[in-house]
């Protein structure tokens, strides 16, 4: 994935595109902090980790400037935000979601809400980048008592 993103900055450098190269930079640059804080290279659920977490700096910064009434740079975020989606795996559809908490559910044998944790982890860990947690927690709560 960083030589995906290297080569696409390198386009973004030749076709002029400064704010795709900003936002590049910036996900290369905090790929490789997770590198150095690691000690080791990183898989693909802790890239996808961390470019999730870029993306939610943007959508919470995009939100915070609207409320603020700055719309112009609630904007800048918002396309900042739209960039680094590329590089997540789809979201899972509502009914997909509903689905695979079911599955986790029934695989652990969860049946009160103290056993939530060990769904959360396991939703989490296998669906990495393609969940929201709050989302999924809401629902796991819902589906036990």
């Amino acid at each position: 994935m960083i030589e995906k993103i290297q080569q696409e900055m390198k386009a973004a450098m030749k076709s002029g595109d400064k704010l795709k190269l900003g936002v590049l930079r910036m996900t290369l640059s905090e790929l490789k902090n997770a590198v150095i804080a690691k000690g080791g290279e990183l898989d693909e659920g802790e890239m996808l980790a961390t470019i999730q977490k870029a993306l939610k700096k943007r959508e919470e910064a995009a939100a915070a400037f609207s409320d603020g009434g700055r719309e112009e740079q609630a904007a800048k975020e918002e396309s900042e935000a739209e960039i680094l989606r590329a590089y997540l795996p789809d979201k899972l559809s509502p009914e997909d979601l509903e689905k695979a908490i079911d599955e986790v559910i029934a695989e652990t044998g969860a049946t009160s809400k103290r056993e939530m944790g060990q769904v959360m982890k396991e939703i989490m860990s296998r669906y990495r980048g393609r969940v929201d947690g709050k989302e999924v927690q809401g629902l796991v709560a819902s589906k036990l008592d």
